[in-house]
């Protein structure tokens, strides 16, 4: 396995999985669920992220067969998360309720804002093209930068004010509204072409 391995199909898987996950611009995101549960497990959160996108690589398919589903529409079904998210982003509104959560892991850090439907359904692509230890060196260093992330939740609420982090939520928000309807409408033309004949 490790007679694959290649600096630049790593990189490469790194910085696709890294424009994907997009835990930079979940900045805000991330700021806004610790003053929402008060602390974020960054160990667990990228544990579980890591092993997730891992184990997705290898089983995805194999997973979405047995369930009967397709990648298109797990995809499809990951971008109505992240819209629900985004909305709650651009007007400040709560959709989900986490009242008996003390802490925010798995859900939503782990899944779906580390390891969602697009990071996931980009895992099973990057195969196609690359080596598995490429790719799993790919993820592992993206799990790293997140974790460093993560765990500077505290010092980057410090360093941006309120009306910073506010003005960023909105943006953000609208970022992740638009990749939300991407991944929807490029899923469904799939589903459409694939289940409608003319």
């Amino acid at each position: 396995m490790f007679e694959f391995f290649s600096v630049k199909e790593t990189l490469t898987a790194t910085m696709i999985l890294f424009a994907v996950i997009d835990i930079v611009g979940s900045i805000p995101i991330i700021v806004g669920l610790k003053k929402k549960f008060g602390k974020i497990e960054a160990e667990r959160a990228t544990i579980v992220a890591g092993i997730l996108m891992i184990a997705f690589l290898f089983i995805g398919n194999n997973i979405l067969k047995l369930i009967g589903v397709d990648v298109n529409s797990f995809a499809i079904a990951g971008a109505f998360v992240i819209f629900i998210i985004a909305i709650e982003m651009i007007l400040g509104i709560e959709i989900q309720k986490n009242a008996e959560s003390k802490s925010a892991s798995i859900v939503p850090i782990a899944f779906p804002l580390i390891a969602g439907a697009g990071t996931l359904t980009t895992t099973l692509s990057l195969r196609a093209e690359y080596h598995d230890i490429n790719i799993i060196a790919g993820i592992i260093l993206n799990t790293i930068f997140v974790y460093l992330v993560l765990k500077s939740a505290n010092w980057l609420e410090n360093k941006l004010g309120d009306g910073t982090l506010q003005v960023l939520q909105k943006v953000f928000g609208i970022i992740l509204l638009a990749i939300s309807i991407k991944l929807f409408t490029a899923n469904f033309a799939q589903l459409f072409s694939t289940y409608v004949k003319f």
